[in-house]
């Protein structure tokens, strides 16, 4: 089976206008730079990496950038040998000098990368978690690209966690096919939204069993305060509350308010300064503990969460499916928070995120850390509906996939209705405006 073509398309939807998506930094329309790979077999492989709006025709050109490596080349070749390929797209002689292995490129990167493991995961008839699980520990290791971590995690520290997770794999398998793997809400607590839809919020997901609610925080701790309070109110003393900065703090102001806000006895801070500043994570997680620090929605790489947990940086790591270089790094990264004994809480929300990253935590719980202490995986109620295989809650639990890939695929209906600029709905829009 042979690549014949790269296809990618600017998808944006309008989350703006409700405020859904809001944070201390972002207002945007959720966005996809959506990639599909055709081969000879007729068989096609869908991947995405998420952005926020304007910029998306960026990464867009990126993906066309990086075709001219994929096109041509046989799956059979790739997936036997995946850490190469891997490193055929990251390290271009040419493309190298726009990254490496951060931005714009990266991210494309990871939306062509991860479309190839949802074509081999459809070639195998397999769920991409279910693919993950069952590679041989040396395979799975094969891929990985261990430059630049070895000082943190090598390939036979690598193999020793894969091989030791063999035991009871069977029955975590089985024990997440029955109950699913635990999840916390996102939707009810975005930046913009008013106290009384909070609340309504609140008191819905309470209905529904959700037991862990993530709520923005901003730069001005007042507002902060009062909102903290009503969703504690809302949710009582005994669920679990999370705050995310998006970035928006220094170092000191991040500790300032976090000794304001310890009072709602928050689970975790997340991002609550520069994603690129290690040494200021560490110092915000040593001032503001027990609260613990969580971060990794926009960490760029490998590197840089090798840095957070070699410095005491992070209490929780939030890898993201696409924002790094696809399934290949998302794995490396895993392994080394399983040496850490850090637990992984993936970010998602954006679209398509759920539906990627709930395989990314079921491989991790079945095959790597053998452990759900502490780890939960994000879901925001957003857009699942545009989904062929979206994912499903239930019990504030994420359903394990069925069927065959890594559940990107989006309805053709909806690729050609929010298309960027072109779809009925941007069309629609630009005559209200």
């Amino acid at each position: 089976m042979k690549i014949t073509d790269v296809r990618v398309r600017d998808i944006r939807f309008p989350t703006s206008l409700q405020q859904d998506g809001s944070d201390a930094l972002n207002l945007g329309d959720y966005s996809a730079t959506y990639v599909t790979l055709e081969t000879d077999g007729g068989l096609e492989g869908d991947g995405l990496t998420f952005t926020n709006g304007r910029g998306n025709e960026i990464c867009v050109a990126a993906v066309q950038a990086l075709a001219p490596l994929v096109i041509g080349r046989r799956l059979d070749d790739i997936v036997a040998n995946m850490r190469g390929f891997y490193r055929d797209l990251t390290v271009d002689k040419q493309l190298r000098w726009l990254g490496p292995e951060k931005g714009i490129l990266h991210m494309a990167t990871g939306a062509v990368i991860n479309a190839v493991w949802d074509l081999w995961a459809r070639r195998e008839r397999k769920p991409l978690w279910k693919l993950l699980v069952d590679l041989p520990p040396e395979e799975l290791v094969g891929a990985i690209d261990f430059s630049y971590i070895t000082d943190a995690l090598t390939p036979e520290d690598a193999l020793a966690i894969l091989r030791n997770a063999q035991q009871g794999k069977k029955q975590r398998e089985e024990e997440m096919r029955r109950d699913g793997y635990p999840a916390y809400t996102t939707s009810t607590g975005w930046l913009g939204y008013p106290d009384e839809k909070v609340r309504r919020l609140c008191r819905a997901a309470i209905n529904d069993g959700w037991t862990a609610f993530k709520m923005k925080v901003g730069p001005n701790l007042e507002d902060n305060i009062r909102r903290a309070a009503l969703m504690r109110e809302e949710i009582g003393p005994n669920r679990k509350l999370m705050m995310d900065a998006n970035q928006c703090w220094d170092v000191g102001e991040a500790i300032r308010q976090m000794k304001e806000l310890a009072q709602f006895d928050p689970w975790w801070i997340e991002e609550p300064t520069s994603p690129d500043d290690v040494l200021g994570h560490a110092a915000i997680a040593r001032a503001v503990a027990p609260i613990g620090v969580a971060t990794g929605e926009v960490c760029q790489n490998r590197v840089i969460f090798k840095q957070l947990l070699q410095t005491d940086a992070i209490k929780f790591l939030q890898v993201d499916s696409c924002r790094m270089g696809g399934v290949n790094e998302a794995v490396a990264v895993i392994l080394m928070a399983a040496k850490f004994g850090i637990p992984v809480c993936p970010h998602a929300g954006g679209v398509g995120l759920c539906e990627y990253v709930q395989h990314l935590s079921i491989f991790d719980y079945i095959a790597v850390s053998g452990s759900l202490e502490d780890r939960v995986c994000e879901y925001v109620d957003h857009l699942h509906e545009h989904f062929v295989d979206p994912c499903i809650i239930r019990n504030a639990r994420y359903v394990v996939p069925t069927r065959p890939g890594y559940s990107i695929t989006i309805k053709p209906e909806s690729l050609d209705t929010y298309e960027y600029p072109g779809g009925r709905v941007w069309r629609e829009l630009e005559t209200v405006a």
